[in-house]
């Protein structure tokens, strides 16, 4: 049995892609239990940040927490309202600064549909691999997250930029040519970014572990039903998908005490 609070799984880009579960002292590697029984079991909760049992409100975080630390600003979600290249505090200058005045990355990739996105340089392919796209390529990278993020907006009168999850994880893959697509997205760009734009790049293409895909998607709220026993028949983006069309998505449930057996 492994059991511990749940974070969002860590992934390495391979041919398919490898994800594990980290608890305080070991780890799971999520692919090795494919095809088997695996029990999911909620007792608790852990704020990711004051490490309280409080209910989590959002993103791993109790109430207090979300609204007060740094790494959950309105500037992550919205990366144009960013201002720390004006030297401008939001909860944390030095922090944001830290996040914000390193290379973004603007790129195009194929989720449920062809969507546009911004991440940290840093965070590439794995922002990629949660967000089960199978397939992504830059447009730009900018020296700092408002230009990426005032790019984004720019493109998002063009592209969709969520990703439609149910879609997402009943399907392998959609046949779109990402090259073709970026070279049209140039046209869209805000002048002040032209001159990031990346060149010469192919598309990433991603494989996920998955051995079926659902026909009907149920997603398992594990607080309400606290105990779920299925057997694993695939992993994609942040989800385990289970024989009988349950999902359940491991991001969305940061911060809760579980355990896994097999």
């Amino acid at each position: 049995m492994f059991q511990g609070v749940l974070t969002k799984m860590k992934s390495h880009y391979d041919a398919p892609i490898q994800y594990y579960l980290e608890f305080d002292k070991e780890f799971l590697h999520i692919n090795a239990l494919l095809g088997k029984e695996v029990e999911i079991e909620f007792f608790g909760y852990q704020c990711l940040n004051c490490h309280l049992s409080k209910p989590i409100f959002r993103q791993g975080f109790c109430r207090n927490c979300f609204f007060e630390i740094p790494s959950t600003g309105d500037w992550i979600m919205r990366p144009e309202l960013s201002k720390a290249h004006l030297d401008i505090e939001d909860r944390d200058l030095a922090f944001e600064k830290k996040v914000q005045l390193q290379p973004h990355v603007v790129y195009l990739a194929v989720s449920s549909n062809l969507k546009v996105g911004v991440t940290r340089k840093s965070q590439i392919p794995t922002r990629w691999i949660d967000q089960g796209a199978t397939s992504a390529i830059p447009i730009i990278e900018a020296p700092n997250r408002y230009l990426a993020g005032i790019t984004e907006v720019a493109l998002k009168t063009h592209y969709a930029d969520k990703t439609n999850w149910r879609q997402m994880l009943q399907q392998s893959e959609l046949t779109i040519d990402l090259q073709e697509a970026k070279d049209q997205s140039l046209e869209y760009l805000p002048k002040e970014v032209k001159p990031y734009i990346v060149r010469n790049t192919k598309p990433l293409h991603l494989q996920f572990p998955v051995k079926s895909y659902p026909q009907k998607v149920k997603s398992l709220n594990l607080e309400k039903a606290t105990r779920y026993k299925g057997k694993l028949v695939g992993i994609k983006g942040q989800y385990l998908i289970f024989e009988d069309q349950t999902v359940f998505n491991i991001r969305s449930n940061e911060g809760l005490l579980t355990s896994f057996s097999m």
